[in-house]
């Protein structure tokens, strides 16, 4: 009987411990020092000169059927460079288990330069603290994911979203109708006792309110958006930027950025009280990653090329995105899979909307959230339409990668989903 009943036990606790747990963690990843500011070319390479408010790592674990995602959202303008992504992400899998993860910036037009390196002409010397910072802020996003996952407890789960008319507007094309992505998606996870633990939110606009000549840090809207949410719930806030590479923070009656990001948070907040949370009927969690290689539609190795660039931004930077392009412009596409029926969407770099109002209309799920900006960032990713029509954006000045990647990498996106829910053979 005593043995029946630990067997009996065991099983129950390998149940429970196959359903959905979920940790948040958070840290601070403001420079301490002065570094070059990221977000704006005519800033070349000024240094910073305080702090406005405060830049965090906001990191969300999840586990499912015994695997783990990590979701972060940064108050910075990119997701972290290359080799700072992998060594976040081999510490992680070391530390933590987390073999998969989503790591993408808010892209405020406030935070640091990311993409400088310990090479002479490429930052050594006259940035050296900017290299420090690298290190710090490394320790700091593994941190948050880390206490992330020592804080994974049993949760609940919903998802909803809604449109909202005047948050957002299309920069970019002069052609009615003008596409926007207005939906508003969250994501909210309650403990076993119905606490909020989480609460994720997806929306599109670019954090570029702030003026461009004010030298001081700060996570623009998003962060009185994550401050209003938590305040108002007691539950952590991951923002995570949409498919914003046209799309402008539209202030309405809401002026300025803290006014702002409050106004969307009130409708954040609305948005997941409204909503359900239970355990998935079926806890899981499948994930799939892949590059892209395409073809620069700029040439680097032009040394005109290189000095106009040099010109418009700062000498140290321009020779670190050539080395990453060199091989030619390759993107990154994240899809995870949750419970069957909700998806992530993660791309590095800036798609216009239309890319993810496409996808979410085509894939056919009960919720997909768009993540820009995620795990690395190539820059601009206009739709084909918009390279014709031309502009900022669309130009090679900035979109270096060929006509149509936009497109390649979101058909990409679509038949993973449908691999993933077995609608589609592999």
């Amino acid at each position: 009987m005593v043995q029946a009943r630990w067997v009996v036990g065991l099983l129950a606790l390998g149940c429970w411990a196959q359903g959905l747990q979920v940790g948040t963690g958070r840290r601070d990843i403001t420079p301490r020092e002065p570094v070059p500011m990221w977000g704006y070319g005519d800033r070349h390479d000024a240094l910073s000169n305080g702090v406005l408010d405060p830049l965090y790592a906001d990191a969300l674990v999840i586990q499912e059927g015994g695997r783990k995602i990590a979701i972060v959202g940064l108050d910075l303008g990119r997701a972290p460079a290359e080799a700072s992504l992998q060594r976040i992400r081999q510490r992680i899998k070391d530390q933590a288990g987390i073999a998969d993860s989503i790591i993408a910036g808010s892209h405020t037009h406030h935070g640091p330069v990311l993409e400088l390196t310990d090479e002479p002409g490429k930052g050594r010397g006259r940035f050296d603290v900017a290299l420090r910072y690298y290190s710090q802020m490394e320790d700091a996003i593994v941190g948050a994911i880390v206490e992330a996952n020592a804080r994974l407890v049993p949760a609940r789960m919903a998802v909803g979203s809604e449109q909202l008319e005047e948050f957002n507007r299309n920069r970019h094309t002069k052609i009615e109708p003008k596409p926007s992505d207005r939906e508003l998606a969250v994501m909210r996870f309650d403990d076993a006792s119905g606490k909020p633990v989480a609460i994720l939110v997806n929306f599109a606009a670019h954090p570029a309110m702030l003026s461009a000549s004010m030298l001081k840090f700060s996570a623009d809207y998003v962060g009185a958006l994550k401050a209003e949410v938590t305040q108002e719930t007691g539950a952590a806030a991951i923002f995570m930027q949409g498919a914003a590479g046209d799309q402008s923070a539209n202030e309405g009656p809401n002026k300025g950025y803290q006014a702002f990001g409050q106004a969307l948070a009130r409708e954040a907040v609305k948005l997941a009280q409204s909503v359900d949370p239970r355990e998935p009927a079926h806890a899981s969690i499948d994930c799939r990653e892949e590059r892209f290689k395409f073809t620069a539609r700029t040439d680097f190795a032009n040394p005109l090329v290189k000095a106009a660039y040099q010109k418009a931004f700062f000498p140290e930077l321009v020779p670190n995105y050539i080395d990453e392009y060199a091989n030619g412009i390759r993107p990154r596409l994240t899809v995870a899979l949750l419970n069957g029926d909700v998806v992530l969407v993660g791309v590095s770099g800036e798609f216009f909307s239309n890319h993810a109002i496409r996808l979410k209309q085509r894939a056919r799920v009960k919720q997909l959230f768009f993540f820009g900006y995620a795990n690395g960032y190539h820059q601009y990713f206009p739709t084909i339409e918009a390279v014709a029509e031309g502009g900022y954006g669309a130009d090679n000045a900035v979109s270096p990668a060929a006509v149509g990647a936009g497109e390649e990498v979101m058909n990409t996106a679509l038949i993973r989903i449908y691999q993933m829910l077995g609608r589609i053979k592999n």
